[in-house]
């Protein structure tokens, strides 16, 4: 594969894994612990109103194509394991498409449609909110730190391809 096409995926990882932690960082230690003060209703209706806007955003082609350029990266490194920086490129596209994706995928999404079919306001509004609050955060701080690893490890690749 050509080394050009190579270093143009993992500066969109670099970059992207990077922007990726920094708005997961951002939840985890903002968004989510403003959401907890205003309580169980009106966190509800935020946090389903940011999910929903989520999926219209600028967010999702960039989730969409770091995504990928890992996952490429991940695969190009089991095709040229002699390269000095493959098992870093491994170590972070594997990083990252699991800690990251396979995370949102299989934790944060269900967690965001239990939400979803939460009525704010009713009987069950607060039990399933805590229980939200709890798992998305823990999920979203392994997002958080699998896409700060993968974006240093991808950082580490160029630096050793140079």
């Amino acid at each position: 594969m050509s080394r050009l096409i190579v270093t143009g995926l993992l500066w969109i990882a670099g970059i992207g894994c990077g922007v990726m932690a920094g708005v997961y960082f951002t939840f985890s230690a903002v968004i989510m612990p403003a959401l907890e003060r205003i309580g169980p209703a009106p966190g509800t209706l935020t946090m389903n109103s940011v999910n929903v806007t989520i999926l219209g955003s600028l967010f999702m082609p960039l989730f969409y194509a770091t995504t990928l350029a890992s996952l490429a990266l991940a695969v190009i490194s089991l095709a040229h394991w002699r390269d000095p920086a493959a098992i870093t490129l491994a170590a972070a596209g594997i990083l990252y498409v699991l800690g990251m994706f396979g995370v949102t995928v299989v934790f944060n999404v269900p967690l965001n449609n239990a939400l979803m079919a939460v009525e704010p306001g009713s009987s069950t509004t607060a039990g399933v909110w805590a229980h939200y609050l709890k798992d998305w955060t823990v999920w979203n701080h392994v997002r958080t730190c699998a896409s700060l690893v993968a974006a240093i490890l991808f950082v580490v690749a160029l630096r050793t391809r140079a």
